[in-house]
């Protein structure tokens, strides 16, 4: 499974709330990866226009408010497509089975439509909506 998108919503959360500068070292620390990988993530973002990052101070700003940020914008940016993408199909379905002749149109239709939902939410959520669950998260302890 990809984790391309939840760690750049984590590296997003982590940004919008730092108040001192914050490095890909630091949040790789947080996101359980290596800095790297952040960086990598840190320049699809910074493409889009999302982030920008500070050579000199080796940290990275939102550019974006979070209020203003929706997940679907962080995902178009990470995953490079517009269309949401769930479920992956099996690759070799038996033509000479009915069931595995038939499988892939009826899967393609139904997991379409799970991605044009899953997108939906996607736009209605921000960046500050996951930042607000995560503040009620912190204060349960």
């Amino acid at each position: 499974m990809d984790t391309r998108f939840s760690s750049a919503i984590h590296t997003l959360i982590m940004i919008a709330g730092a108040e001192v500068p914050i490095t890909s070292e630091l949040i790789a620390e947080s996101v359980g990866t290596n800095a790297s990988y952040i960086r990598k993530l840190a320049a699809l973002l910074k493409r889009r226009g999302i982030i920008d990052s500070r050579q000199g101070a080796r940290s990275f700003a939102l550019l974006v408010k979070p209020e203003e940020l929706t997940l679907y914008s962080v995902y178009e940016a990470i995953c490079g497509s517009e269309q949401v993408h769930v479920f992956d199909l099996h690759q070799n379905p038996n033509d000479e089975c009915i069931v595995g002749r038939h499988i892939r149109p009826v899967l393609t239709d139904v997991f379409r439509g799970i991605g044009e939902k899953a997108a939906e939410e996607l736009r209605s959520t921000t960046l500050a909506d996951c930042m607000r669950k995560m503040r009620a998260e912190i204060d349960k302890e």
